[in-house]
């Protein structure tokens, strides 16, 4: 099975080797019928502290690093 790969903006660097992203994603609603957007922050490794707040960056799924950290800063995202 692939791992999930969200691409989200850097809101906290401030644990060392972790990052916080928070990733914003966008459905229509149900019964509005409206563009609703929602927004969820997942703590990332980030081996070598390089990411910086306000960075785009690609996170992975992996394996359980510690309590609450299941993804990996994979690279920084492209601008478009």
């Amino acid at each position: 099975m692939p791992k999930r790969i969200l691409q989200g903006t850097v809101v906290s660097d401030k644990n060392d080797k972790t990052v916080v992203v928070k990733v914003e994603r966008r459905f229509t609603h149900p019964v509005m019928k409206k563009t609703v957007r929602t927004s969820k922050n997942y703590k990332a490794h980030d081996e070598a502290n390089s990411f910086k707040v306000g960075d785009t960056v690609l996170i992975q799924e992996s394996r359980p690093i510690s309590k609450d950290k299941r993804w990996v800063v994979v690279t920084e995202a492209q601008a478009e």
